[in-house]
């Protein structure tokens, strides 16, 4: 269940636990769709899903989470705040000279960060890496979730990572795509069809329903990769 806040803008909701960390965060300035679109998508990976924890963030067996939609890093920041992960003080400067807190999440400055992300359309593609590198060790136990925007679906590396990854039956590889309608073209049947065409498992669930979304986040057969599609349009359009 999502807990709708006074700290976040008319129509748009902030988990609970979140709220006071984004809020510090914030600091006054306004955040956009970007990040209240993913909020609810985070909170439920690290408050439900993901097996890490702020003492195993270097544990091989731990599950990686790579936020492929840098830009929606505000989110990401208060949720990992939310979790132990980093001090809450850290928020007061983010984006500041002496910040570890970039305007884009860095790996070797953030723990629980797996990878530093920026220019779209990177995100699935280490992830399948990511993925192929686990079995490689004989690692069966650790999942790979990837978090991108749907107008990421527009990058072509994008198309080759779901092609590859189906291919292949990466079964430990989950793409979670954030749909707020921002995408340039779109797919008939929606995004993702564009996922199933190659042989991947699909859920399309309200990406503010948190039971919803742990359903859709655990549902994959372990035999091929999945992909959960989280379409958020209330409060997100000017």
């Amino acid at each position: 269940m999502t807990i709708t806040t006074a700290t976040a803008p008319p129509g748009r909701t902030v988990p609970g636990p979140v709220a006071t960390p984004l809020e510090r965060l914030r600091a006054g300035r306004e955040f956009g769709p970007n990040v209240y679109s993913t909020i609810d998508v985070l909170w439920v990976l690290h408050d439900r899903i993901l097996r890490i924890t702020p003492t195993t963030v270097d544990d091989p067996e731990r599950d990686r989470f790579l936020l492929s939609k840098g830009h929606a890093v505000a989110g990401y920041y208060a949720v990992l705040a939310a979790k132990g992960f980093v001090p809450a003080n850290w928020l007061d400067d983010q984006g500041g000279p002496d910040s570890r807190l970039g305007d884009h999440p860095d790996r070797l400055l953030v723990p629980g960060v797996e990878i530093g992300s920026g220019s779209l359309g990177h995100g699935l593609g280490l992830g399948v890496g990511t993925a192929l590198g686990l079995r490689a060790q004989g690692l069966g136990d650790p999942r790979v979730y990837v978090l991108l925007g749907d107008a990421e679906l527009d990058e072509g590396s994008n198309h080759e990572a779901i092609a590859y990854a189906g291919a292949t039956g990466l079964a430990n590889l989950t793409a979670i795509v954030v749909d707020n309608r921002s995408a340039s073209h779109g797919w008939p049947g929606g995004a993702a069809s564009r996922f199933t065409v190659n042989g991947w498992t699909a859920a399309t669930v309200d990406g503010r329903d948190h039971d919803a979304l742990h359903t859709a986040l655990t549902g994959h057969d372990q035999h091929r990769p999945h992909v959960v599609v989280a379409v958020v349009t209330d409060g997100e359009q000017p």
